[in-house]
């Protein structure tokens, strides 16, 4: 009966008919040298618990009894003495584990338990529970991950580049620094962020002016991790020149300045030489009448016939008739001179009109 009892009393109990759960990462990349991470959780079915009244343990799968992480620093195995910390809070239902300086035997797999004191001052537990199926191994890294350089195939000269660097890693809790080799600190801006659970991403954003200088000059991102292992990449950059349109901007407002300058002095001095020239105009009249006054003073004044003599010339020219063509009426008979008076058939001589004459003497 009493057998019976206990058999009830066990089966009753809470760790037996109330679930525990763990959730822990099963893999992970380790460095050799530096340090990692494990994510880890658990819920149990007593409730809110203070930290207090619990505690973790994270042993070897293989032996229950080969802490790697204890309390109780005297009960962890000498090779993982001093190297491991809980960084979550039990009474938060957070088991993360911390391992740092890496060896390359720290593999696992390695699994957690907790254990329920029964009050905070009594340190004697009742209740255990090991996660024995939530256990986590370790893929050994002897080198670091290399950066991931992002960015433009080229740069402009004199306008703003970005360069992105990024490097994944295990170990959140010293997150790698990521330096350049071009620009100063304060030109970087760094971005962590977790990529998966276990996994952690810090971006190191750089942006700079390239000048034509820096043409085919190598930009390098270096990781360093914890415990100092590095590692680097580097990009060759090509800096394409600025568009300049300066040699044919500057020749062609020279040239429209010029010839707009020369305009308005053009524009000027006719102005003022127009004014001169109407004022010379109105006082003495113009050019060609003083040059035509100056030859007829010239001719009046010259050797030969005047003009009123050369005029008298032409009339006294076209007035003369030769001798054969007088008429002789002294001799003629009386009766030819009646008759030919009488009958009007006695020509008279006829000289051309002073209109004639000018024309003759300009064709002349």
């Amino acid at each position: 009966m009493m057998v019976f009892c206990l058999l009830v009393a066990a089966l009753s109990s809470p760790v037996v008919t109330e679930e525990w759960k763990a959730d822990v990462v099963n893999f992970l990349d380790a460095l050799v040298s530096s340090c990692v991470v494990v994510p880890c959780s658990f819920t149990h079915p007593r409730g809110p618990l203070p930290t207090s009244r619990l505690r973790g343990i994270w042993h070897r799968s293989t032996n229950h009894k080969e802490y790697i992480y204890n309390e109780d620093n005297t009960l962890i195995v000498d090779s993982f003495r001093g190297r491991t910390k809980l960084l979550g809070a039990l009474g938060q239902n957070n088991c993360t584990l911390e391992i740092i300086d890496i060896k390359d035997h720290d593999n696992g797999p390695f699994c957690f338990r907790i254990e329920l004191a029964k009050t905070s001052t009594d340190t004697s537990t009742t209740d255990k529970f090991s996660f024995v199926e939530q256990c986590v191994q370790f893929k050994m890294l002897t080198d670091p991950p290399k950066p991931i350089l992002n960015h433009a195939k080229t740069a402009i000269q004199n306008h703003p580049y970005t360069v992105t660097c990024s490097v994944t890693h295990t170990c959140p809790s010293h997150m790698p620094k990521l330096t350049w080799n071009k620009g100063t600190a304060d030109m970087a801006t760094e971005i962590h962020r977790e990529v998966q659970r276990g996994l952690w991403e810090v971006q190191s954003i750089l942006t700079f002016i390239p000048e034509e200088k820096d043409d085919h000059t190598d930009v390098t991102c270096t990781a360093a991790f914890h415990e100092k292992p590095e590692s680097s990449e580097t990009m060759t950059l090509y800096v394409k020149r600025a568009e300049n349109y300066n040699h044919i901007i500057i020749p062609t407002v020279v040239g429209i300045g010029t010839a707009v300058l020369f305009g308005v002095f053009c524009i000027l001095m006719v102005k003022k030489y127009k004014t001169r020239i109407a004022e010379l105009q109105r006082r003495d009249g113009s050019v060609l009448n003083r040059l035509s006054r100056m030859s007829r003073r010239i001719r009046s004044d010259g050797p030969g016939p005047s003009h009123t003599d050369q005029r008298r010339s032409i009339w006294s020219r076209f007035s003369r008739r030769p001798k054969g063509e007088m008429l002789d009426l002294d001799h003629m008979p009386n009766n030819v001179k009646s008759k030919s008076c009488a009958d009007g058939k006695i020509s008279k001589p006829r000289f051309p009109s002073p209109k004639r004459t000018l024309m003759m003497v300009t064709i002349t």
